[in-house]
Formats: structure tokens, sequence, C-alpha cells
């Protein structure tokens, strides 16, 4: 029962062997030309939703809980003579990558430019924007963008 819309841009989707895609997840390809592969024994569940934006990667072994969103793509807004429509997309900032063996805890929201590296845990409703380090604990909005207060 989950949603896997056809890319319109020739955009992938690799399922590896023992992937698991609960119901109710949504994958839209949208924001970029980016693929999608999800790992080995990796588990997306109930309620997810996946854009592709710029590439989204879910490595071997990691876990995603119910109701997270990974958005690979931002819209652009800062010309005020545009709508945000008629504007498009940032640049890339390289997708999303979750290497293997991640907990991603239920609402969090990944985007553009996400690194979860090896063994990390990200809390419950956390915003990702961020590199993490491999086996880290996170909670709450970890970013390094100027702006934001870690």
């Amino acid at each position: 029962m989950a949603d896997i819309e056809d890319s319109i841009r020739d955009s992938k989707i690799t399922i590896e062997d023992g992937a698991v895609i609960d119901s109710f997840v949504k994958i839209k390809f949208a924001g970029g030309d980016g693929d999608i592969y999800i790992g080995r024994n990796a588990v997306v569940n109930a309620g997810c939703v996946i854009y592709s934006g710029h590439g989204v990667v879910i490595g071997a072994n990691s876990r995603i809980a119910a109701n997270s969103t990974l958005v690979g793509a931002e819209h652009e807004y800062r010309d005020r003579s545009k709508t945000i429509w008629e504007q498009r997309f940032t640049p890339s900032k390289g997708g999303i990558l979750i290497e293997e063996d991640v907990w991603v805890g239920t609402q969090v929201v990944l985007l553009d430019g996400s690194i979860l590296r090896k063994g990390c845990v990200v809390g419950a409703h956390s915003l990702v924007r961020a590199e993490l380090e491999p086996y880290s604990v996170n909670v709450g909005i970890p970013t390094k963008r100027v702006g934001y207060r870690e």
C-alpha cells in the first residue's frame, strides 16, 4: 500500500533485497533529477514521505521511523519579483545521504545536504540540515548553517 510515483526525468529507484517499504509510504520524484537508493535490510516505516530532489540514499540496515520526511531539495524564494513557483528550486546541497546502521526517529525531517554517518541516531521530531558524526546521538536541530542555534 505504498505509493511510489514514476519519474518524469528518468530518475531511478533501487530497493535492495530485504528492504521494507511499509504501508502509506509516499515516494515522489520532485525537485531535481536525483535517484533514490534504499539499501539491503533498510526499513522505511508507515507514513514516511521521500522527495527525491537531488538524490536520497538510505544505507543498509538503517531504520526510518514512522511519519518522517526526507526532502532532497529546497524551494527558492529570495526574488520577491517572482512567485516561489516561478523560482523553482535552489542548487543542490548534495541530496540526502544516510549511511548504514542509522536510526531516524519518528517525525524527523531531513533536508537537502543532510549526511547521517554510520551508526548515528536522530531523535524524534528533529530537523537535520547538516552532517552528523558516526555513532552520535542527536536530538533537536542539528545544523551548521549561519542563523541557527546549536
